[in-house]
């Protein structure tokens, strides 16, 4: 066999490009779900309740000719409190620093004004390009999808500007979700590999814990609590004196809200509903660190914490 020289090698390797894509959107517009399809495991935490997405999440897509790393941000909207501005300062920041912002619109929603907010954003962003995708396609007929696409092509011509690619997706359905990367990878810069192979985000693993938790304590109770919920895991570890082969984490977290009258709706009678919390979180977050897990939950109340900027830095904001 013949030594190849380098200058070969060089010929035949092809482009890989690595960089940064961000989705936006009115909360709930399907970007959790979005993220979480292509990367192919649960990164993000998704709920029907606006505004679940508190921290910048990144789900990692590797692939032989690139690396896309997406940034989750917190749905953009109206702030009416300070946790709400800090936020929308999240959202804007991340927009300035990454390659690719994908814009996604639910397929069964009209055009609102939060939606219009965001494009007159957007139109302000000169250098970066910008795809449109219309999520969640398995909830309408191709008549409806149709008019989404053309109003939404419409809005940018309006302000001002071109999207790179309008693409209709169901990450529920799993319909072009790969198409969506196929069409953010060559807007991406040339570049090596950013996060080791296997990686699928850079979020710590407490954080990723507690949101877990959070989303499962979310369920349930949809319109008693939208926002009140925060987590903080005290500690992980494991377990002492247990067998190489039966190793166990003890993860102790508290579950905050903001009023006494909440314990009760997060309690459940006789401690039914945070048991079901916590089956449930449980089984994702084994999942998630590949451990068995116990796991010690306790519910406080951090008095009107989402007002006040001690208590928001203390909860991790």
């Amino acid at each position: 066999m013949s030594a190849r020289t380098p200058a070969a090698d060089t010929a035949a390797a092809p482009t890989h490009r690595a960089g940064f894509a961000c989705f936006v959107g009115r909360p709930n517009a399907g970007k959790s779900t979005l993220t979480n399809a292509l990367v192919g495991q649960k990164v993000a935490i998704t709920s029907n309740r606006p505004q679940t997405t508190r921290h910048t999440v990144r789900g990692i897509v590797h692939r032989p000719d690139a690396q896309l790393i997406l940034v989750d941000t917190p749905g953009l909207h109206k702030p009416r409190t300070l946790l709400g501005e800090r936020l929308n300062d999240v959202v804007r920041t991340t927009w300035a620093e990454v390659d690719v912002i994908g814009f996604c619109l639910p397929a069964d929603q009209k055009l609102g004004p939060g939606d219009k907010f965001i494009v007159k954003e957007l139109a302000g962003i000169k250098k970066t390009p910008k795809i449109a995708i219309i999520t969640k396609t398995d909830l309408v007929d191709s008549k409806t999808l149709a008019e989404q696409l053309i109003a939404v092509d419409q809005l940018s011509k309006e302000l001002g500007f071109e999207w790179a690619q309008i693409v209709p997706v169901s990450a529920v359905g799993d319909q072009q979700v790969q198409l969506v990367a196929d069409l953010i990878i060559p807007l991406l810069p040339e570049s090596p590999p950013l996060y080791p192979e296997g990686d699928l985000t850079d979020e710590p693993e407490q954080v990723m814990v507690a949101e877990l938790i959070r989303e499962a304590a979310l369920e349930g109770v949809r319109d008693e609590l939208p926002h009140s919920i925060a987590v903080v895991v005290e500690e992980m570890i494991p377990r002492e004196d247990r067998p190489a082969d039966k190793p166990l984490l003890d993860i102790h977290a508290n579950v905050y809200i903001e009023r006494p009258s909440q314990k009760g709706i997060i309690i459940g009678p006789k401690g039914k509903r945070l048991k079901e919390v916590g089956m449930k979180s449980r089984k994702h977050i084994e999942a998630l660190l590949g451990t068995p897990v116990f796991l010690d939950l306790h519910v406080k109340v951090a008095k009107d914490w989402q007002r006040d900027p001690k208590q928001l830095r203390k909860l991790g904001f």
